[in-house]
């Protein structure tokens, strides 16, 4: 296998799904690529930290304890304490992995080698080895898809299928007597926007997080190639592709953080809407 080394000058069509030229991966696909390097990096890094436990822990060993310990606060603070001990290991991976692959898609090299030709104003990529992981919607859907299944999981555990689909359609509030009766077809309707709604939160969580970071990714090019748009001189353009993207990547590092943050963050509110009946009828009734 072999590829070229590329500057920055990169061309917008590249942005795009395509697989390695290697014969016997064809399934392997330049953002699978990556995102077997960032859990590689991930476990390696955890592994070396927690290897040795000790007493009084080293800087990395501290590093992920407080990381840990502080994921496991604030999700116990929207799933509860019932349901932490479940959600807490799928949740926390969640968004320490979309952080990583995130801030490492910003990583130069990532988008700026691979195949391609060269142009006028350098060597343009048209299928780079690496492709941001977040950037591609399978990955995201699939992380979706898959938190979904766990939710429904959960959700059926903490309440049976009975008392899901009377969390669904029966009546809110603790109505009971007369209007309870009375608003059974507004509750039934109310359930039916529920089942639509939740339908689409895979792809509401998905096209959220794909389409922030493929949006950095178009940001960060533009301002890498607004030297060779305005027609500048090729040593001012050159020195241009460099600083104009500078405040942008500040930028990214921000939205890298708050992305997975709200994918996390939604993901725990999903399961605490879901799991928390049984409590909001206790409160209700007393």
């Amino acid at each position: 296998m072999t590829f070229l080394a590329a500057d920055l000058t990169i061309d917008a069509p590249h942005f795009r799904h395509e697989y390695l030229n290697v014969s016997y991966f064809e399934w392997l696909t330049n953002s699978i690529f990556v995102s077997a390097i960032v859990a590689l990096v991930i476990i390696v890094l955890a592994r070396n930290a927690t290897k040795q436990m000790r007493m009084v822990p080293g800087a990395s060993q501290n590093f992920f304890e407080s990381v840990v310990e502080f994921l496991y606060d604030a999700l116990e603070g929207i799933v509860g304490r019932h349901m932490v001990g479940r959600a807490f290991s799928l949740l926390a991976t969640l968004f320490i992995f979309i952080l990583v692959a995130n801030w490492f898609s910003l990583l130069p090299g990532v988008g700026s080698i691979g195949w391609g030709h060269p142009t006028e104003h350098g060597f343009s990529v048209d299928v780079p080895l690496l492709r941001p992981t977040t950037a591609d919607l399978n990955m995201t859907l699939g992380m979706a898809v898959a938190f979904m299944f766990f939710w429904l999981y959960w959700t059926l555990q903490e309440l049976g299928v009975g008392g899901f689909f009377s969390h669904l359609f029966g009546p809110k509030g603790g109505l009971q007597g007369f209007m309870k009766y009375l608003l059974i077809p507004i509750f039934f309707f109310v359930g039916l926007i529920e089942v639509v709604s939740i339908g689409f939160r895979p792809v509401s969580l998905s096209l959220r997080l794909f389409g922030n970071v493929f949006a950095g990714e178009n940001l960060l090019t533009t301002m890498i190639h607004m030297g060779q748009e305005l027609g500048l001189p090729t040593w001012l353009s050159n020195i241009a592709a460099i600083t104009l993207p500078l405040p942008f990547y500040f930028l990214e590092l921000l939205v890298g953080l708050l992305q997975a943050t709200v994918f996390a963050l939604l993901c725990a509110v999903y399961i605490q809407l879901s799991t928390s009946h049984d409590e909001e009828e206790g409160s209700a009734g007393h």
